[in-house]
């Protein structure tokens, strides 16, 4: 009942919220996919064959510290990065999917799931502080302070 009466801008913000959680399923899922086919590959040759097709230079400082990462994942490494995606991208699915019909539960779970990781996305900002990084909490917490907003709103406690 309470669903009917949501204002259309409402309406469309968690629209807008639902795709940009299945994005990040999507996204999580082709990470997953990548781990799983590389657990048997020279890391190091694959880094080198698709990084110039990228359009990266082969003296960028960052892309030299990645290559020498990458070369010390191990297969059992791989598959829990893997696993990782997977399990995030099914939480994202369950977020996305439930904004997208209006559940309410989903408003919820999201306002949990996305909160309880920002201490760690300002870790580490801190450890290793970039544009990205700062950009990504900055949505996160927005995307939390709204839908704290509309909760509380729908429960006649905000005007």
């Amino acid at each position: 009942m309470v669903r009917e009466i949501m204002k259309k801008s409402d309406r469309r913000m968690i629209r807008g919220i639902a795709l940009f959680k299945l994005a990040k399923a999507a996204l999580m899922v082709t990470v997953g996919v990548v781990a799983l086919r590389l657990v048997h590959t020279d890391i190091a040759g694959f880094l080198e064959e698709w990084v110039p097709r990228l359009g990266f230079g082969p003296a960028s400082h960052h892309l030299g510290r990645l290559m020498l990462e990458a070369t010390k994942l191990t297969p059992t490494r791989i598959r829990e990065v893997g696993a990782g995606s997977f399990l995030y991208a099914a939480l994202f699915l369950t977020e996305g999917l439930g904004l997208w019909f209006y559940k309410k539960w989903a408003e919820w779970m999201t306002i949990l799931l996305t909160s309880s990781l920002l201490p760690v996305e300002i870790w580490e900002i801190f450890k290793h502080p970039n544009g990205w990084k700062v950009a990504v909490l900055v949505v996160n917490l927005a995307l939390v302070g709204y839908l704290i907003y509309l909760v509380r709103k729908e429960r006649g406690v905000v005007e």
